[in-house]
């Protein structure tokens, strides 16, 4: 089975299992999920889901955002860790959205790389979401699963994404990743995986080395 046949397999497996592929992250508004992303690095989907939901009530649109005392910014977005460096990209964000882009997410990874604390991984998944387009989140579940199933060699997330791209129709991209985390959460975990009742064992190079 090459790469390609492994992948598009893959795909359709996943889909099966998980056919509503959405963001675990819970936002109304196109910028709240842009915040949310960026409150989960190096913290659960859950906690973050915890905090936001107070944190856009406290701070219900984007000027307030843009306006916020950085300190009380800082002491909203503690639980979700590195809080300074958080509520500093996050307040700066707001700011450029509303000056740069009349507060709308734009459209482009190269536009979404000029926001502050915004890097691929937050970048594609905004791209993805929002706006339909063919995206690669390259998180930890993503570079451990795809690693494990033979799809690529890499462990840096740019180049983990480079790969897929190659190989995900591009239409699935988005939602493929999507489903990679919950097959992460439930099967493939980063520690004592699953193998045994694995849905992707028969296609899974990996399967008998965990």
């Amino acid at each position: 089975m090459t790469k390609k046949e492994r992948t598009l397999a893959a795909c359709r497996i996943l889909k099966e299992i998980y056919p509503d592929a959405i963001c675990s992250l819970e936002y109304e508004k196109p910028y709240e999920l842009m915040i949310a992303t960026r409150l989960s690095a190096q913290c659960t989907d859950a906690r973050v889901n915890i905090v936001t939901k107070t944190l856009f009530q406290q701070f219900p649109t984007l000027q307030s955002f843009a306006d916020a005392d950085l300190t009380e910014l800082e002491e909203a977005v503690k639980p979700c860790g590195f809080y300074k460096t958080k509520a500093k990209s996050i307040k700066e964000a707001a700011q450029r959205l509303l000056e740069v882009y009349g507060g709308e997410i734009p459209q482009t990874m190269e536009e979404l790389l000029t926001l502050p604390g915004i890097g691929r991984k937050t970048a594609n998944l905004l791209l993805g979401d929002l706006y339909g387009k063919p995206a690669v989140v390259t998180d930890t579940h993503c570079i451990r699963i795809a690693g494990r199933l033979g799809l690529t060699k890499n462990t840096e997330p740019q180049k983990v994404e480079s790969d897929l791209r190659k190989l995900l129709p591009p239409e699935e991209s988005s939602d493929f990743c999507h489903r990679i985390v919950l097959f992460g959460r439930e099967f493939c975990k980063a520690r004592k995986p699953a193998c045994g009742n694995c849905p992707l064992r028969e296609i899974c190079p990996a399967k008998d080395q965990q």
